[in-house]
């Protein structure tokens, strides 16, 4: 029985997942936290790795990094790393984003260059900030890498030419899905010269070994691991709820969405990803148990005990700035509070509402960007709440289906270094995402009527 690791490098852990190389069944599992911040040195998710993976990898074939897609890792000409790396969630780089959208022409010049109009999440964005508030640091920078890069690089023992994958280059705001290949003019323009960027691998390509001889494959990113531990099929539409908020799916076609509230990724087989991304997502509803003075379980209780609507009181969940919309320096705020209606049940039911409108609004995106969506499939932590299985059917106006509880994201790396193993030309076929009941959708239009009025009246958006 061949073994395979596959490996979730994410903002808050790293989740290490051996699984057998034929069926997908999981042999074993560990995990490690990374520290809480937006700069974080790489050697903290190395180290987060290593302990994870400890005794856990010395007789697997072959293993596979997904990790968080946007961070900007900087390295020297030696390999070291430069300084911290900046993750997705940091936004320092919001004004280095509007000057090179500005710069190039506008939203629809960047959506035609690289499927997607950049924002403080991309890494094209940290790099312009880097050369203008750095520029003792950027003069040492050689190259640059992301998360998930500098980890498989790592893995094959830290020499020789970095590789990345379609998928998680496509997060960079320099390398073009539709073209699949290095936007270098617009590498040189954000950052001011030619730096070395990883090569793209092939979906199913050995990109090097790690010290015990297990077969190393490029990777990719978190979402994408996601798609491809789904299996997400064209029509569904998966909608992760952990430290961001993502609605994404997969298209044969690259999308090019010139509001720029659709990313137009690539996926991790050769397709695309387009995808909608909010800062605010389960950690809204964890902010909202710690004032309500109670647990997960008790802000759902509350959350329940509300009517749809919350008796009128409305939550902008911006409460770490918005990437979507864009209002990077913005702060959550609650609405329509009166005597009458100001009682925990229905704060902790806005809680759950508002962070729902924010990711129905990017579904309705992704449809009126010509994607399909026939069902969504809800992931990551804060699908355990059971008010928010309970309320999306009326914030939602699709089926929702909630699929049995798994690693998705280490799932997908896995079943891609079990494709690089075999070298076949799809990947294998695994029976792992097990779907739970469907809930058709029961909307009550006043909720998002409500929302959307809201923040228009506040952001103008």
């Amino acid at each position: 029985m061949a073994l395979v690791a596959g490996i979730d490098s994410s903002t808050q852990s790293c989740k290490v997942v051996v699984r057998d190389a034929d069926s997908g069944a999981v042999v074993r599992e560990a995990r490690a936290p990374h520290p809480d911040g937006t700069e974080i040195h790489p050697r903290e998710w190395w180290s987060a790795l290593t302990g994870a993976s400890s005794g856990l990898l010395d007789d697997v074939a072959a293993v596979a990094v997904a990790g968080q897609q946007h961070g900007m890792v900087t390295v020297d000409g030696e390999g070291e790393v430069v300084r911290p790396a900046l993750l997705w969630n940091d936004m320092r780089s919001a004004g280095a984003a509007d000057d090179l959208v500005a710069e190039l022409g506008g939203p629809k010049a960047w959506a035609d260059a690289v499927g997607s109009v950049p924002g403080a999440s991309f890494t094209v964005t940290k790099l312009h900030w880097l050369a203008e508030h750095e520029p003792g640091a950027a003069a040492r920078v050689a190259g640059v890498m992301l998360p998930h890069d500098w980890l498989t690089w790592r893995l094959t023992g830290g020499v020789g030419e970095p590789t990345t994958d379609r998928g998680d280059a496509s997060g960079t705001g320099y390398w073009s899905p539709r073209q699949g290949v290095y936007r270098t003019d617009l590498l040189v323009r954000a950052f001011g010269r030619e730096i070395s960027v990883p090569r793209v691998a092939a979906p199913n390509e050995a990109v090097g070994h790690t010290s015990s001889g297990a077969l190393v494959a490029p990777g990719t990113g978190d979402n994408m691991g996601a798609a491809l531990g789904l299996g997400l099929r064209a029509g569904d539409a998966a909608l992760s709820l952990g430290t961001s908020g993502t609605v994404f799916t997969v298209s044969d076609e690259a999308t090019r969405d010139r509001t720029g509230t659709v990313a137009g990724f690539a996926d991790a087989t050769g397709r695309f990803l387009p995808l909608v991304c909010t800062l605010n997502a389960a950690r809204v509803l964890t902010a909202t148990a710690a004032m309500l003075g109670v647990d997960p379980a008790g802000l759902d209780e509350l959350a329940m005990a509300a009517e749809p609507g919350a008796g009128g009181v409305v939550l902008l969940p911006y409460l770490d700035g918005e990437r979507t919309p864009v209002l990077p320096d913005t702060a959550g705020s609650l609405h329509g509070l009166r005597r009458s209606t100001m009682r925990p049940e229905n704060i902790a039911r806005a809680a759950v509402e508002g962070m729902l409108c924010g990711l129905a609004d990017g579904l309705t995106a992704l449809t009126n960007a010509g994607v399909p969506v026939g069902r969504v499939l809800f992931l990551g932590g804060g699908a355990r709440s059971a008010a928010v299985r309970a309320i999306a059917p009326t914030i939602l106006d699709v089926p929702v289906v909630v699929p049995a509880p798994a690693e998705y994201v280490a799932l997908g790396a896995a079943r891609q270094a079990a494709w690089a193993l075999t070298g076949s030309d799809q990947p294998p076929e695994w029976d792992t995402a097990e779907t739970g009941p469907k809930t058709e959708p029961a909307p009550v239009p006043r909720v998002r009527e409500r929302y959307a009025a809201v923040r228009r009246a506040v952001h103008g958006v």
